[in-house]
């Protein structure tokens, strides 16, 4: 099966399909047979298993023309993200233990919680 990421004029993941392969054998293809489905859109094609533009699609994500890619949304303003895997990286890395942590923007560190409360 292929998948399909339908872009908006910013370039913002809406909508993620799954085309069967017959009807999408490449790339070219398979935008081809979406735009007669549904209509003229843009229609880039992910990979399940990251084998193409770095990361798997998912809505709300952004479509880096330049660095061919799908980037999640940054999800704290302090958060960088890596040119090598286009994904975000907290400022200092998660503690690693059997204790669950949240990521606290205002001090900048990971914040101990109990998920079961």
């Amino acid at each position: 099966m292929a998948h399909f990421a339908k872009l908006n004029s910013e370039n913002i993941v809406e909508q993620v399909v799954v085309v069967h392969n017959n009807d999408a054998p490449d790339e070219a293809a398979g935008v081809a047979f979406l735009n007669n489905l549904f209509g003229n859109a843009t229609w880039v094609q992910t990979s399940y298993n990251n084998r193409i533009r770095k990361n798997y699609a998912g809505i709300g994500y952004t479509y880096d023309l330049g660095r061919d890619a799908f980037i999640p949304p940054q999800p704290y303003p302090s958060w960088t993200m890596s040119e090598e895997t286009c994904l975000w990286s907290a400022p200092i890395p998660m503690p690693i233990d059997d204790k669950s942590y949240r990521w606290d923007e205002a001090t900048l560190s990971w914040i101990e919680f109990n998920p079961n409360i």
